[in-house]
């Protein structure tokens, strides 16, 4: 696992400006073009209501097949497990799909997990993310939104 990030990062789901810690999988850190599990890199952006910032980039050597499939099945716990520690202090991570153990393993670890329908720019994602902060978020974003309620989204 390579990671190159800002120093100035914090390690909650808010930042000092009201802004989210998002997560996408991603193959070509550009697009959420990608299965959780076989991601070879999440990329974090810290996004605000009208801005956002790279925060950070997280590669991964040992990945999945693009169908969920694992290489070599004795390791995937391992896998799955740097992925879920990369995203610590993010709100939420997007990605194509994710299994049920990830995505169980992402929620343990106070992070929530959305899928998107087909590849995305994470530019547009973010904007949307955006959207939805400016106007009438919905309950468990509201509460991350007000600073940092980590078990926001569980109470749902």
């Amino acid at each position: 696992m390579r990671r190159l990030h800002l120093i100035d990062a914090q390690e909650d789901h808010t930042t000092s400006n009201g802004a989210l810690k998002i997560a996408f999988a991603t193959q070509d850190l550009k697009r959420v073009d990608s299965h959780f599990g076989s991601a070879p890199a999440i990329v974090i952006y810290e996004v605000g209501t009208s801005d956002y910032r790279f925060l950070e980039a997280v590669q991964f050597d040992a990945v999945s097949n693009q169908n969920g499939v694992h290489i070599d099945e004795s390791d995937s716990d391992d896998r799955i497990g740097a992925k879920v520690q990369a995203l610590t202090g993010c709100a939420m991570v997007f990605s194509l799909a994710i299994g049920g153990v990830a995505a169980a393993r992402v929620v343990n670890n106070k992070v929530y997990p959305l899928k998107l329908p087909a590849p995305e720019a994470i530019t547009d994602v973010i904007g949307r993310v955006q959207t939805m902060m400016k106007g009438t978020p919905p309950p468990w974003m509201r509460k991350l939104l007000t600073k940092g309620n980590a078990d926001a989204f569980l109470d749902e």
